[in-house]
This record gives C-alpha cells, structure tokens and sequence, in this order.
C-alpha cells in the first residue's frame, strides 16, 4: 500500500502546492492594493445636503390607492434632484411621480445626469448603456442596469439600477485586478464570490490527504533501531556470498541496521541510484534461510518468481540475527576502479559515447554484454557552457531550459550499461549516456547529476567507477534472439549483438529499435552495415515522428512494429529469446505484448535501468 500511498502523495501534492501559491500570490495581491483605490474613493462625490420634501406632494395614502398593483414598500425617493416615490413588490421596484402617482420612468438623461452628479474627475462620460442582464461586474443585482463609463486613467464605470436610479456599484481597473485576485482565492471561477463551492472543498480536503499520508509515510519510514545507539543495539554477523556460493566476507552490523545500511559502513557498496531510499530497485540481494515477508517496496521492484526465491531489496531488510546473504557483483563491490577518459563522442544530439582507459587491465570475463558500471559522481558546480557540443547540435540544446549553474551538492553513484564488448573495445570502457534535461518549461525539475557531470568530461580527466554488476546476459544456446530496444536502450543491446556476430553465432538475429526521429537514432550507419556483413542479422528502424515516414523506415512505436513486421507472422515465436531495454513505457507496452502472446518470463531478459 505505501509505494500508491506515496504516488498519491506526491500528485495530489504537487496540485495542492499549485493551489497553496495561487492562494499565497492572490492574497498577497489583494493585502496590497489600497483599499479607497479598490473602492474608487477619490472619484466619488462627497455627500451633499438632502433638500427638503416639497410639502405639495400627495400623500402616500393616494399614491397607494392608484398603484396598479399590491405595494409592499413605499419609500421617499430621489431620481437625481427630482423628488419621487419609490415603491417595491416581491418582483422589483419603480417610481411614481410626487405630483399625481403616475410611473416616472428612469431614462437615459437621468442616468447621466446622476452619473455626471456623483463622479469627481476629469474623465469624461459615455453615453448611458442600457442593459437587460446583469454582468460580473455588477453581480449580485437583478437587471434592468444602465452603465456609464468614465474616460480616466483609472477606468472608472458606474452601474445604476434601471428600476430606480441608484448607483450600485462605482468600479475600477484596480477593483477589477481586486477581483480577479479574489476569484482566484475563492477558486470560485463562476463569480458568485462562494466561499463554499466543490472546488475549494476539494483543495482543503485534498490538503488533509497531504497531512495524513505524509504522516504515514513518515512513520513508516522510521525504524525503531533508528533512535538507539549502535552501541546499545545487539550486533550480529552478516556474512556476504557471492552469486555462485562462494564466501566472500562477514562484517559486524548492529540490530536494526538494513542490509544495505551494514554493508555500505564496512566498504561495500550495493548499487544504488537512489541511496537506500527503496525507489531504485538496484540493490537486489538473496536472503539465505527464511526470507523476510516482502514488503510493498520488494514487489513493486521485483517479480514474483524472484520474491519466491528470497530476493529482497537490501535497503528493506533488517538484521535482527545472524544474517546470510548472495550478492552479484562479487568483489567488485568494494572495488573502486579509476580511468582515463580516452574520447567522447555526440552520437546524436542527447546520446553521448564516453569511452574509458581503465589504469588496470579488465577482465573480460566479468565485464559480460548487458552489465552496467556504477560511475562515481563527484560534487560538482558546473556552468551550462562547461558541457560542450558539437555546432550541428547547438539548435537542440538551445531550446533546453537550463540554468546558468547546474550543481550536485553531494557525491553520487548513477548506473551506466556498457556499449561494447571489453575485448571488442581493446580493453576499454564503452559507455552510451543519454542526457537528462530534467523539467523543461513549467515543470522546472534540476538536470540528470549522472548525465550532466558525464557530459562535462572532456579527453584525459579522471572517472571513478564500480562493477561489473547486473544479470541482464545472453541466455547460452543458439535459439533466433529478438532484440527490441529504444533510447539508451541501445547500449547492452549494441554490446549483446556484437558479442554474437563477433564469434559467428548462427542463430537468426532480429533488432528492431525505437527512437523519436532519425537525427535521435544512434549507430545507425553501423547497424546497417552488420546487416549487411551478416546474413543471419537483420536490422530495423522505427520512428515514432509521423514526418519522417518515409525512404524505407518504418513509423509507429517499436512494440507494435515488431509485432506487426514480425511476431504475428513468426512461425514458431514461443521457441526465441527476447532481450528488451529502453524507456519505461515502451518497456512496460513491449512486456505486455510478449504476455498477451504467451511468451513464457524464462524467454524473456529485460534491463529497466531502474528508473
């Protein structure tokens, strides 16, 4: 329940932190603006002296008595300097004259003559506007009105009633950036000034649901082992074995400790993108011996065949005794490498190739297509201009929305997959990094740390790395492979298929690969020319970007070109092996496409990034 609890947190959070600055920015506009300037106070006539009622006028008794129709109110009135009765039903009001009770009605040259009576100013009227309807201006009055607009700096307008004369309301452009404030406070975008409507009920509810679930989150978080002293806390061994059984180290950890936590404090760091904060899924482990019960952190990041096999997240397994468990990776978890940068190539305008010259040699053995190193990230504090490009790729960048600055205050580790072989490479390390520009526009999230510090390197710095690490490998045997991949999914794919053709794999060979447009497709001209070395290896091109249908590319998204150019028609698909990598929603679309076919998990090997 907490992995939903927490999504829902963060969304129905981001809309009520929009509301929360909506309503901090409209009350501070209304707290600012002057009130007589609102109430349009200095273009207002002072109230002058009553005159007296001329004692001629007939009584209210006669006025009554030739009414057409029942009164309810009779009040003395004036229409500008003329005196009048007004009278009132349930209906409306009108005016009877104070000589002989006949209707007085009100017209155009009253309305202006009263208008030009109650302004102070050198603006000059316009003509009496008669209006059946009311208007937001002048809410909360029933119509007939008549409007009188003032050609001042202040855009003053008049509103009196079309029934009896009065004025009832004087507005202003200051009023009007008033209201405009105020309906944005009241979220009550009909104007009817309800403080109660559904959707302010809906952000102060929504602002209660920000208040529980971050107090569940935050309880949830804690672990009782958290407030007591490692001293006090009973220790226990942790013994670490690599995949393959063999003992690798025990270290000293404390109860209450993760398995993740125990093992970074004594040098042996687990992959992790996120730190030990459950959202990565990186740093697997097998929990020897009874597992613990998964958590909902386990089961959104591991499947079920795993969680059946004791596979945990190691940042959510506490030590409470003795402790066994398997990692992948072996030694290279405590193993920090370093190497020189030996080039750095745009491939395409956000995909760059950054090959490293370790200082010792590599293993090829361990570095197996389809593995990830973790890069070291330093802290940094680079200018925009410090992450260089190509002049043919300037336009692309510049349409980004970055900061003069881009910072990472603490160190880091971001997972990179190799490119090439190691032996293909001459012992170098091939990376492929796709830059992350992080929120464009109004949604204003900081750049990728990992891809912003890799695209600052530049031939002959330094880099810290950890691995090989990762299970994401060729499958041994010589069935067909279907490689489906899109983005940075290129990389262990690129790195799968030169390991086959390189030590003339028979197999038939598919690899249908998705991007945007052509100018985002990297190593196109290569495959191209694998296809064309290689019988047994076909190479296909999917554009997502309708424009450039065309010259033998295909258009659409990548899950559903393969089914359509091949899966539908393939004789026998349940007999091949398919390898998947790239973005989460064309990873997920093409996961589910295989399931609707009824191809088994055992043919399927993906890598997520984890992200």
């Amino acid at each position: 329940m907490t992995p939903w609890i927490r999504k829902l947190h963060k969304w129905i959070g981001l809309a009520v932190a929009l509301q929360f600055t909506i309503w901090l920015g409209s009350g501070l506009t209304m707290s600012l603006l002057d009130k007589n300037a609102v109430e349009n106070v200095h273009h207002r006539a002072p109230a002058g002296d009553t005159p007296d009622w001329p004692g001629s006028a007939v009584s209210p008794a006669a006025i009554l008595a030739a009414a057409t129709r029942p009164v309810q109110v009779i009040e003395t009135h004036w229409l500008g300097d003329r005196p009048v009765y007004r009278l009132s039903d349930k209906d409306g009001s009108w005016l009877a004259s104070v000589d002989d009770g006949q209707p007085v009605p009100v017209t155009a040259d009253a309305i202006a003559a009263i208008a030009a009576a109650d302004y102070v100013g050198e603006g000059r009227a316009s003509s009496p506007e008669f209006m059946k309807e009311t208007i937001w201006e002048a809410r909360g009055h029933a119509g007939p009105l008549w409007r009188v607009a003032f050609a001042d700096d202040d855009g003053t307008t008049l509103y009196l009633s079309g029934q009896d004369g009065r004025i009832l309301e004087r507005r202003s452009s200051t009023w009007r950036i008033f209201d405009f404030a105020m309906m944005l406070h009241f979220m009550d975008y009909t104007r009817q000034q309800d403080f109660n409507n559904p959707l302010i009920v809906m952000a102060g509810a929504g602002g209660l649901w920000i208040a529980l679930s971050g107090i569940w989150l935050l309880v949830t978080s804690f672990r009782l082992g958290e407030f007591i002293p490692s001293r006090w806390r009973p220790r226990h061994e942790l013994t670490v074995f690599a995949a393959g059984g063999a003992r690798l180290r025990s270290v000293e950890s404390h109860s209450g400790d993760t398995v993740y936590l125990a093992l970074g404090r004594n040098g042996l760091q687990l992959p992790s993108n996120c730190g030990g904060g459950q959202s990565c899924g990186l740093c697997e482990v097998r929990v020897r011996g009874d597992a613990p019960k998964p958590t909902s952190a386990d089961r959104e990041h591991l499947d079920k065949s795993r969680l059946g096999l004791g596979y945990r997240l190691a940042c959510n397994v506490p030590v409470r005794s003795d402790t066994q468990v398997e990692v992948a990776g072996g030694a290279a978890l405590w193993t920090e490498r370093t190497g020189t940068v030996a080039s750095v190539e745009a491939v395409t305008p956000f995909l760059r190739e950054i090959v490293l010259e370790p200082d010792a040699a590599l293993a090829s053995s361990e570095f197996q297509p389809g593995a990830y190193l973790q890069v070291h990230v330093p802290g940094y504090s680079l200018q925009r201009h410090d992450l260089d490009h190509p002049e043919h790729h300037r336009p692309d960048w510049a349409a980004l929305d970055l900061p003069p600055t881009l910072t990472s205050r603490e160190p880091v580790r971001r997972s990179y997959s190799l490119s090439l072989p190691v032996e293909k490479a001459g012992g170098k390390v091939t990376l492929l990094v796709r830059f992350s520009p992080g929120g464009q526009g109004k949604k204003r999230q900081p750049a990728g740390k990992g891809s912003t510090y890799l695209y600052s390197l530049k031939p002959g710095d330094r880099v810290h790395f950890s691995g090989p690490f990762g299970d994401f490998a060729l499958k041994p045997g010589t069935k067909e492979k279907v490689f489906i991949g899109g983005g940075a999914g290129m990389a262990p794919l690129r790195a799968m298929i030169h390991s086959l053709l390189d030590r003339d794999a028979s197999e038939r060979i598919h690899f249908w690969y998705g991007a945007r447009n052509l100018r985002e497709a990297p190593y196109v001209d290569e495959m191209a020319e694998l296809a064309n070395t290689h019988p047994n290896f076909t190479w296909h091109l999917v554009l997502s970007d309708a424009a450039e249908h065309g010259a033998g590319l295909i258009q659409g998204l990548v899950h559903e070109a393969t089914h359509e150019g091949l899966l539908q028609s393939h004789p026998d698909i349940h007999t091949c092996e398919f390898y998947l990598c790239g973005p989460p929603a064309m990873l997920s679309a093409t996961r589910n496409l295989l399931d609707r076919l009824g191809i088994r998990q055992g043919q399927i090997a993906y890598d997520d990034f984890k992200i």
